[in-house]
């Protein structure tokens, strides 16, 4: 007998969506899932990178992130923030005759590099912290500046276009 797979009255994909249905069908009760939204501690913070003629401008979102848990580098055309950020909160309550006592601690870790287009001199780099938001401002070089011109538009045909006309 050949494979599910391989049956002609049965796609693929089909079939592979079946076997994982399978798969969750007969997952044992007493073996949860992750629950993701409970728990996680990974994060990835929000960045925009804006842009003037003169600088490029990167802000982070890193709240409940302290100052001195955030690294900044800069390598060639890439800027890499990493940081950790730590909670714990501890609760205590008597309530009825009750003590109630809760302790939660969490912890996570991210690293983000952009690739920005030019190089960027370490020297030059400005960096602040304020509320949660880590704003890194980049001065662009010289020579990524862009250089622009108002053109003039007119009515008439180019010059190239009449000649190839004539």
């Amino acid at each position: 007998m050949l494979p599910r797979l391989w049956q002609e009255d049965d796609h693929p994909l089909k079939a592979f969506r079946k076997d994982i249905d399978d798969l969750f069908q007969s997952w044992p009760p007493d073996l949860r899932l992750p629950d993701l939204a409970w728990g996680q501690t990974d994060f990835w913070p929000r960045v925009n990178v804006s842009e003037t003629e003169n600088e490029l401008q990167v802000t982070a979102e890193l709240p409940g992130v302290d100052e001195k848990n955030i690294d900044v580098t800069v390598t060639g055309d890439q800027v890499t923030i990493k940081g950790e950020k730590r909670s714990e909160v501890d609760e205590k309550k008597d309530e009825k005759g009750r003590s109630f006592r809760r302790m939660e601690r969490s912890y996570g870790s991210f690293e983000r590099t952009m690739a920005l287009p030019f190089d960027i001199d370490p020297d030059k780099v400005h960096a602040t912290f304020r509320n949660g938001v880590l704003t890194l401002t980049l001065p662009k070089p010289a020579d990524a500046k862009k250089k622009s011109k108002k053109i003039a538009i007119t009515g008439e045909a180019s010059p190239a276009q009449g000649k190839k006309a004539a």
